[in-house]
């Protein structure tokens, strides 16, 4: 059984800053391109992905489905669900986090040629991420929009 993050410490990060760490990504990926399209790694990777493809003015964006948790229990090996074609020359592959690197070495398998990037690692996955934004501690869960519950929202009165 992979890790097991329940009870670990969390830190929320918002719209406005992942907006922005995407937009410092993109700032730090200008250089290395220029890339053909963005493979996004769904779920997690599509708000980056979007972000970044407008940027850096990509229009050619596709997802590559993987699945390494189940809740909060990180899987032993991630699952491809949809893979993409090619050996990844010229692709840019963007997640929201990389924790152990298991998705993107798994993903590396497929796409060798491709630069892979994510706004938000942890020490056990920095080998895996060519580009990257704002190291974690390994034992702090990150929790983004999408991944909190709607009974925790606030009603918004504008």
């Amino acid at each position: 059984m992979g890790q097991d993050f329940t009870g670990h410490a969390a830190i929320k990060i918002g719209w406005d800053a992942l907006h922005r760490d995407s937009v410092i990504l993109s700032q730090k990926l200008r250089s290395k391109g220029p890339f053909k399209g963005i493979i996004a790694v769904a779920r997690g990777g599509l708000v980056p992905a979007a972000v970044v493809a407008r940027e850096l003015d990509i229009r050619l964006v596709d997802t590559v489905c993987v699945s390494s948790y189940d809740d909060t229990v990180q899987r032993d090996k991630a699952l491809i669900l949809k893979p993409v074609d090619g050996d990844g020359s010229g692709w840019l592959v963007i997640d929201d986090l990389v924790d152990s690197g298991k998705t993107f070495r798994e993903l590396r398998k497929m796409l060798p040629k491709a630069h892979f990037a994510t706004g938000y690692v942890k020490p056990v996955g920095q080998d895996s991420v060519d580009t990257t934004v704002i190291p974690i501690d390994q034992e702090i869960w990150l929790v983004f929009p999408w991944d909190e519950d709607p009974a925790n929202w606030r009603l918004h009165r504008g």
